[in-house]
């Protein structure tokens, strides 16, 4: 039997509520998703202005994050035509994702779930899905 952690939807919250207070410091509404380590949608937020576009974008920053254990810019440096895992952006009908924002959650060396951003620039992206994370673990 499999004993697995998993986010909560109070963590979920304090993800979105540290991603949605950098999103306002640096003046871009985001799209917000946060999944468990399965890769499924635990809560979404969409901050007025963000983009409709970046709704799937955010899920599937974060789906990619979550499920594969792996920031979805990592996948973007490595998927490049002649590298091995070109391509993996097709995978599982488009979900896998290879633009930056996407960020899993690991707590005390356990995936626990992704976070997703969506509507600012990659760089942007970033900086929100990692200040929800700092925000979870507690970080300044």
């Amino acid at each position: 039997m499999l004993t697995i952690k998993r986010l909560s939807q109070a963590d979920a919250q304090v993800l979105i509520a540290g991603a949605r207070d950098k999103a306002t410091e640096i003046g871009v509404p985001m799209c917000i998703a946060v999944v468990d380590e399965s890769g499924n949608l635990i809560a979404f937020e969409r901050m007025d202005g963000g983009k409709v576009t970046s709704i799937t974008i955010a899920i599937d920053k974060a789906f990619t994050a979550g499920a594969a254990r792996k920031a979805t810019h990592a996948y973007n440096a490595n998927c490049v035509p002649g590298n091995l895992v070109f391509g993996i952006h097709t995978a599982i009908g488009g979900r896998l994702c290879v633009v930056g924002g996407g960020l899993p959650v690991e707590v005390d060396g356990d995936f626990v779930g992704g976070i997703g951003i969506s509507s600012g620039t990659p760089d942007q992206d970033m900086q929100c899905a990692q200040a929800g994370i700092d925000r979870f673990l507690g970080s300044p």
